[in-house]
């Protein structure tokens, strides 16, 4: 059975979602780039305190879906890309068997990393 990627998860979870918002690929360089102006100072410091592993994909999946956010363009539509990005990182961590980080988690293990 071919292994399930990023890719598949994003593509089902637009057909379950009816997501049509922005593509946005999860890099960091192209989530740096769709975030507000007044985001990036705070996701330049978080970034700078992580390792890679399991703290780092946390920390690019709430980022990616705070770019999918900052791209939407009302409150439907941010509901709707915020609901498209948890089914996308939930469907590839399922996938992966991985670990899931609930936000507090996430915050918790870049705090740690900072001090």
């Amino acid at each position: 059975m071919p292994e399930f990627g990023w890719a598949d998860a994003v593509r089902q979870a637009r057909e379950a979602t009816g997501y049509a918002g922005e593509d946005i690929p999860r890099t960091v360089d192209a989530v740096r780039g769709r975030l507000r102006a007044n985001r990036r100072e705070e996701f330049d410091q978080e970034l700078g305190t992580l390792d890679a592993g399991g703290a780092f994909e946390a920390f690019l999946n709430h980022w990616w879906t705070q770019a999918l956010a900052d791209t939407a363009l009302d409150s439907e539509a941010r509901e709707l890309a915020i609901e498209f990005a948890d089914l996308t990182v939930a469907l590839r961590v399922r996938a992966e068997g991985g670990p899931t980080y609930t936000s507090v988690e996430v915050e918790q293990m870049i705090a740690r990393k900072a001090s």
